[in-house]
């Protein structure tokens, strides 16, 4: 079992220790949680497997033992009934059965135990992938929180004085503006066009109807002027 084999690694494991020795922890991180996350995918397979296995040997135990109790009441009926043969027949097969019942026995404490393993490991690479994906988050951040602090001292080196620095904060604050009256325009000249193409539709849209109802308006007006 491959993955069990690997169960000593991953839980002697200090993820931490070997980040704080790389050049490159974020990448690091990355790499790392592509392993964690692949073997707990396999890991979730495992226990699935071994939880089976676990559950199929207890029900083959549960079955054994109910098969001992069924041939010790069958021996004992058969000496009831004086047949001596028959009841050393049953308890042969009894024996047979309660040897059964001892591998079995075995193989269910093999079983848990390599299924509290999975169990261990699981919850072990869980916590790990969730310290890790907290790290990273903090780590992306002091990296970008970096690379701002030297594009601003190389800003800072580039120009020469306050007066250099306010005109070039002046600069992109009008550019800025520009961008958003643009903009603004461009929405202005889309909301127009749709204002004068939904008044073109109404034009066309169904006159027919519209002639009817005044029609029916003016019948209306008729009937009630008869009425008075």
């Amino acid at each position: 079992m491959s993955i069990l084999r690997r169960f000593k690694d991953i839980m002697t494991s200090n993820i931490h220790a070997l980040l704080d020795k790389a050049e490159d922890p974020e990448k690091m991180i990355d790499q790392y949680l592509r392993n964690l996350n692949n073997d707990l995918g396999k890991v979730k397979a495992e226990t699935a497997t071994i939880m089976a296995e676990e559950q199929r040997v207890k029900r083959e135990l549960n079955e054994g033992k109910e098969n001992i109790e069924k041939m010790q009441s069958y021996a004992i009926k058969a000496l009831e009934e004086g047949n001596e043969d028959d009841a050393r027949k049953f308890l042969e097969q009894k024996a047979t059965y309660e040897q059964k019942v001892d591998e079995l026995s075995s193989a269910v404490e093999i079983a848990e135990t390599n299924t509290a393993q999975m169990r261990q490991m699981h919850d072990k690479l869980v916590k790990d992938i969730n310290e890790l994906e907290g790290r990273r988050s903090l780590l992306k951040g002091k990296a970008a929180v970096a690379k701002t602090q030297k594009r601003m001292n190389e800003l800072g080196k580039s120009v020469h004085g306050a007066n250099a620095s306010k005109s070039a904060f002046d600069q992109m604050e009008e550019k800025i503006n520009r961008s958003l009256d643009e903009a603004q325009a461009m929405a202005e000249l889309n909301q127009s066009q749709e204002t004068d193409v939904e008044n073109l539709m109404d034009k066309y849209d169904s006159p027919a109807e519209k002639d009817i109802d005044a029609e029916l308006e003016a019948l209306k007006q008729q009937i009630s002027a008869k009425e008075e």
